[in-house]
């Protein structure tokens, strides 16, 4: 299959379940409910070695927020048992600090909930409000008052769906890569947690060639510097550098409207000879993606 002269490999993409909470940050701009949308997010860039995968969703107007101001929606995916930890950290740490920011739960309708506790900040100053019919707390800060809520909710989701992105050189790779990731920013239900959405260290589980363990290593097979010299390289020919897109979402249409408009979106830059996706055989995850079926 070729889209505008790049090959689209017959391979699939393996993703994994994991849960998902989507916090809403609101403040008095745009600019500074993403300043703390960012600060929330960082080093969540992988389960490998990050305490969760977060990264930005989407905008918010303020007609969809709680409090009528301006927001921003992240992901933080984790396992259930990890996910209060994660929501409560990020909050309290990133969102609580930033000028005029507050947060509040973006799946009211979720099943399973929890409660992060963080009017005890307030030390016996806070008290109970509503806004926009939510119950929430104000604590007084130094600025004023912090408002957002306690409880939020968690639902299943699909993490590592991916693609990659092969090209004659790392400018042509790259600049195809980033079209790609481009594409596919600010879509609901979506997250890429990595720098601009843009893997250059694709990695496997474990590793083989050193007695101490390793969660993860160098995807070697995908290496164009290896190739020649390894027997199982998957590299093509004419590849010099290949990067990959890494999404987690909310559900299975969510990963496959992302990796669609991606991986058009790459192809249609010119800038790609081939378009594969990462694998293992089946024995990493439960659900797989096949890029051809993307496009039936």
């Amino acid at each position: 299959m070729e889209i505008n002269g790049t090959e689209i490999l017959d391979t699939f993409a393996e993703t994994f379940p994991v849960w998902i909470s989507r916090v809403i940050i609101t403040a008095a701009t745009r600019e500074w409910a993403y300043t703390a949308a960012a600060n929330a997010t960082g080093f969540a860039t992988s389960k490998i070695a990050c305490p969760c995968e977060a990264g930005i969703e989407c905008d918010v107007s303020p007609s969809d927020t709680p409090d009528g101001r301006p927001g921003v929606s992240i992901l933080i995916c984790a396992e259930k048992k990890n996910m209060k930890a994660n929501v409560a950290a990020r909050i309290s740490q990133c969102v609580l600090p930033a000028p005029t920011a507050g947060a509040f739960d973006g799946l009211p309708d979720a099943g399973s909930r929890f409660a992060i506790r963080m009017h005890y900040f307030g030390d016996r100053y806070e008290e109970r409000c509503i806004v926009g019919g939510r119950s929430c707390w104000k604590i007084p800060v130094m600025e004023g008052e912090y408002t957002g809520e306690e409880r939020f909710g968690t639902v299943k989701g699909i993490a590592g769906g991916n693609f990659l992105v092969m090209g004659k050189d790392r400018e042509a790779a790259l600049a195809a890569a980033v079209a790609g990731a481009g594409a596919i920013a600010g879509m609901k239900g979506v997250i890429m947690s990595f720098a601009g959405g843009v893997v250059k260290s694709g990695s496997k589980v474990a590793c083989k060639n050193y007695r101490f363990p390793m969660p993860a290593s160098t995807n070697h097979m995908f290496c164009p510097t290896l190739k020649g010299r390894i027997a199982d390289s998957l590299v093509p020919d004419g590849v010099g550098s290949i990067y990959e897109i890494v999404m987690n979402g909310t559900d299975e249409m969510a990963i496959k409207s992302a990796m669609k408009a991606g991986i058009l979106a790459a192809a249609e830059s010119g800038k790609a000879s081939y378009i594969g996706a990462s694998n293992f055989d089946g024995k990493l995850g439960q659900h797989r993606f096949s890029l051809y079926e993307l496009f039936r």
